[in-house]
């Protein structure tokens, strides 16, 4: 894993607590938890390739 990714991840936290706050204050909850929910789907599918390399090298060590 690169740090790269860790500053990714870090960045689109920091925007999504922007904008959530931004569109909660204005009345518009909806669409503050869609920004939160599309914020965490990104994060997931940038990770879920490390999860599954994680995921063979534990099955190749254990030869399952």
């Amino acid at each position: 894993m690169s740090v790269s990714l860790i500053f990714k991840i870090a960045a689109v936290g920091i925007l999504v607590s922007v904008l959530s706050q931004v569109l909660k204050h204005s009345g518009r909850e909806e669409q503050a938890f869609l920004t939160s929910l599309a914020g965490l789907i990104l994060v997931l599918v940038w990770i879920v390739p490390y999860i599954y390399d994680l995921f063979e090298t534990m099955r190749r060590l254990f030869a399952l």
